[in-house]
């Protein structure tokens, strides 16, 4: 019998608010595919909520990769996240280079800022050294400002057409992935994900906006493709289930009435991946 397909998930580990591996965990397990985190961070809601609790696992982060290193775990998948620190970068590295195989498909999802601003926690120093992460990269999913943050890009002076998304497309593909999307564009009442792919024709694919921002969007987003990917979708096929699961489960988060901060209700819909 074949060896079922085992993932590593990078990201902090939030115990409310859905997202991060609180997110991945459950949507890759219902994907039939063993989920197994290495934790960034402890958090007891996201930074999102006005008060949280936050233990940074970056003193650990060595010992905890030596122990899966020395019980001989290989994985078929590695999807990284939210990365809190320059330090964290750099263990992020050597996971990739101890635990990257041939075979194992890489998914670097550059959590950096939106809106054409960084997040909080991040600095322009970080921003470059997440560039260390694309030779490493077989998959992409930045949203815009991520995207241009990478290529050093001005957000301000980019526009959205096809033809600049492909310039885009391209340059991230020349620096390490094959594979991009470039997650989240918003025009009126329309949202779009940019598809590159080498060889192969890009193209926009376009989905409905439903009500505001939530968090946790990027991480199911992420987790959906990485599973899709496993499981041997091709690359649309695999962001066109990300998207259409999205936006279920958007639509039945909005009908719940929850604050932003609450995440997405999207395990309504699990039996479905």
């Amino acid at each position: 019998m074949e060896r079922q397909k085992r993932v590593a998930v990078i990201n902090d580990v939030t115990g409310f608010g859905r997202c991060s591996a609180a997110v991945a965990q459950p949507i890759i397990s219902a994907m039939k595919i063993q989920c197994c985190v290495m934790p960034t961070a402890v958090l007891s809601v996201h930074t999102g909520f006005p008060d949280y609790f936050l233990h940074d696992f970056t003193p650990y982060m060595e010992t905890y990769m030596r122990s899966w290193e020395k019980t001989g775990i290989e994985f078929d998948g590695i999807s990284t996240g939210f990365i809190g620190s320059g330090e964290q970068i750099e263990l992020v590295v050597e996971f990739l280079k101890r635990f990257k195989k041939e075979h194992t498909l890489t998914v670097v999802d550059p959590v950096m800022g939106d809106y054409g601003k960084l997040y909080s926690s991040y600095t322009d120093e970080m921003c470059q050294e997440m560039k260390r992460l694309l030779p490493f990269a077989d998959v992409l999913t930045p949203n815009l400002t991520e995207a241009c943050r990478l290529l050093d890009l001005d957000y301000h002076h980019v526009d959205i057409s096809q033809e600049a998304l492909e310039q885009i497309g391209q340059a991230l593909f020349e620096k390490g992935p094959k594979k991009v999307v470039i997650t989240g564009l918003q025009q009126g009442d329309k949202i779009y994900n940019y598809i590159y792919e080498a060889a192969r024709t890009s193209k926009l694919l376009v989905t409905r906006k439903i009500g505001g921002d939530r968090s946790g969007t990027g991480d199911v987003f992420a987790s959906i493709v990485t599973g899709a990917l496993i499981q041997g979708d091709d690359f649309e096929t695999a962001v066109v289930r990300a998207v259409r699961f999205l936006d279920k489960a958007i639509e039945y988060t909005a009908r719940q009435e929850l604050p932003w901060n609450y995440g997405i209700c999207f395990e309504q819909f699990l039996k479905e991946l």
